[in-house]
């Protein structure tokens, strides 16, 4: 019996450590070369017609995962946002130094689903009330945000702030912020969550987060 505890400890200190804030084994020089602005990856994919939403909600495995199946939804794309560093990698943004959240970028047709929608999604993805951490994830890396990209996004935001604040036990701590600019995230780290169901972290951490998410809005998924 105390054999099995220890290996279903170990299992889940496992999960932890080769979680969202760890260097993937996968990656090498080459993946930590490919931050780029995000006017430049998505140059002539004519997401000019789309609406864009960014929001940070802890591992953007996660995050990422939970707006893909949403109906409406064009692209979700994983980076770096609401710091000042310019090419920041992967490493830098896990140490702190550099400001940034680990972060999402949506692109979405709004005739089809509205910024509203959106964060009644962002806020079942995650725990809001959560100051700078996702559960095992710990650190301003990982902390709640929404980044606003013009007046309209940040009413919407506010008034949804207030209408939520009843429905948890601790206050809100969603940060609410002028968007800057993002910066895509390593190539490794972009569809993570489909590539990699096998992982540890994936399994036990990102599945629960997403599946509540598909229960919850089982209505607007994607076919």
């Amino acid at each position: 019996m105390l054999i099995r505890s220890l290996i279903a400890i170990a299992a889940v200190f496992g999960a932890v450590m080769t979680g969202c804030g760890q260097k993937s084994p996968k990656a090498g020089a080459a993946a930590d070369s490919d931050v780029q602005p995000i006017e430049q990856y998505i140059k002539g994919k004519g997401y000019e017609k789309y609406s864009t939403a960014t929001f940070a909600g802890g591992c953007f495995w996660c995050i990422e995962a939970s707006f893909e199946r949403i109906r409406g939804v064009k692209d979700v794309i994983s980076g770096y946002s609401g710091g000042d560093e310019k090419y920041p990698t992967y490493e830098q943004v896990g140490s702190s130094a550099t400001g940034h959240a680990e972060s999402v970028q949506i692109y979405f047709d709004p005739k089809e689903v509205s910024f509203d929608t959106l964060l009644a999604v962002f806020f079942v993805a995650h725990d809001p009330t959560q100051v700078n951490r996702q559960g095992p994830d710990v650190g301003p890396q990982y902390r709640s945000a929404i980044f606003y990209h013009d007046a309209a996004q940040k009413s919407k935001a506010e008034a949804f702030f207030k209408q939520q604040a009843g429905h948890f036990d601790r206050p809100i701590a969603t940060q609410l912020a002028p968007y800057k600019e993002f910066w895509v995230a390593e190539g490794y780290h972009q569809d993570y969550y489909d590539h990699h169901p096998e992982n540890p972290y994936i399994q036990r951490i990102s599945k629960p987060k997403v599946a509540k998410v598909e229960k919850r809005f089982k209505a607007i998924l994607k076919k």
